[in-house]
């Protein structure tokens, strides 16, 4: 019987993966070591018990009391704080998705390629503030990363076994985010709320206002670049609000593939799960016909920065993708917050890593976790001080 773990199992990803096993026989089919999440552990134990999971970890250990009262009498193992969920991370299993959310998903990320196996990897942060670092231990360890973004998941598929020598570039669409469509004039006035609604993906509040912002394309940007190895001249963006074409590869002798689908996660979470062979899932096969017309568009990167920054980053190199990715976090704190404008928050990331790019061991690529994290918290740091100034 197969072993899996889900870090982040309460998230809209981990939410997906749930399904996808349930529908498999959940505890028939596979066995399920851990599962970690946050604050809403009631919905955690559940899922645990569903699972019949060996231990489930909640980030918070303040919430530890309320996890061990909702998994009494299962015989289920509860645990918490960042700690333990690397531990869990680190018990051996077959597969683990890694969906936490942020900079935190990249410990126990490490920890999955550490003892080797496939880390199906959701936690696109963990790429872009320590690609290096992440490549180099699985290949270390001989583990197998499978891209579940579906940007990066169509990617994977549309390359296959090509040679990047035959490939002219690839492209990845972008719905462009709630305020595709707004005046530029009317972004400042942009709130939380409106922010946080998709037009077509059904995601969680964060990483809603990153795709309004373009910030999480950007990473997405990023993302490719560590991954697959392409250079950013080669790494294309289109504005494709249907969503319907997640990706595609352009070879040199002038043909493209591209990969189509819904816009449904629990494709390419489904596609990880049962790599290599591919396998019937929930998701409603396309009627073009129906679709009617496929739209794209040059992204405007007066209206979103954050893509401009993103390639900055991939030529600066160093530490800068962990201080971009550290900063967009705090800015994103502080637009939810109350404390800047949605436009503001690129102004502050700028301003972060130009402050950065000043000091000694920027240009270094992170060899380790510390360093890492240690940018990592200058960046916060720099974004938090500057969000006053926006």
């Amino acid at each position: 019987m197969r072993s899996v773990s889900v870090l982040g199992a309460t998230g809209s990803i981990g939410e997906s993966a749930f399904d996808l096993l349930i529908r498999a026989g959940g505890p028939k089919t596979y066995r399920t070591v851990a599962l970690t999440g946050a604050a809403n552990v009631a919905r955690l134990a559940e899922m645990a018990r569903a699972l019949q999971a060996e231990i489930a970890v909640t980030a918070l250990p303040e919430k530890l009391d309320d996890l061990r009262a909702a998994l009494a009498g299962s015989g289920i193992e509860a645990a918490a704080g960042p700690a333990a969920i690397a531990e869990a991370a680190a018990r051996p299993a077959d597969w683990t998705l890694s969906a936490i959310i942020g900079a935190a998903g990249l410990p126990p990320g490490l920890e999955v390629l550490r003892r080797g196996g496939i880390l199906a990897l959701a936690n696109k942060e963990s790429l872009v503030a320590a690609g290096g670092l992440v490549m180099a231990e699985a290949a270390r360890s001989k583990a197998r990363i499978l891209p579940v973004d579906s940007e990066h998941s169509a990617l994977f598929q549309a390359l296959g076994s090509e040679s990047l020598e035959n490939v002219d570039s690839v492209t990845i669409t972008a719905s462009g985010g709630a305020f595709r469509d707004w005046p530029l004039e009317r972004l400042a006035r942009a709130t939380v709320a409106e922010a946080s609604c998709h037009p077509n993906w059904s995601m969680g509040q964060r990483i809603t206002i990153d795709s309004a912002s373009m910030f999480n394309k950007a990473l997405e940007v990023i993302e490719a670049h560590e991954f697959f190895g392409i250079d950013e001249g080669r790494i294309k963006v289109l504005v494709h609000p249907q969503s319907i074409i997640h990706a595609m590869v352009s070879h040199r002798d002038g043909g493209s593939i591209a990969h189509l689908g819904a816009p449904d996660m629990r494709h390419a979470i489904g596609y990880a799960l049962n790599w290599p062979r591919r396998a019937p899932l929930p998701v409603p096969q396309l009627d073009l016909a129906a679709i009617g017309n496929l739209t794209f568009a040059t992204p405007d990167e007066t209206r979103w920065p954050a893509l401009r920054l993103a390639r900055e980053v991939i030529r600066a190199g160093g530490a800068a993708g962990a201080v971009l990715n550290a900063a967009k976090e705090q800015a994103l704190d502080d637009f939810i917050a109350g404390r800047i404008r949605f436009t503001d928050m690129a102004g502050a990331v700028e301003r972060a890593l130009d402050a950065c790019a000043a000091e000694s061991g920027f240009g270094d690529s992170p060899g380790d976790l510390d360093t890492v994290l240690a940018w990592d918290a200058r960046g916060r740091h720099l974004a938090a001080c500057t969000a006053g100034a926006a």
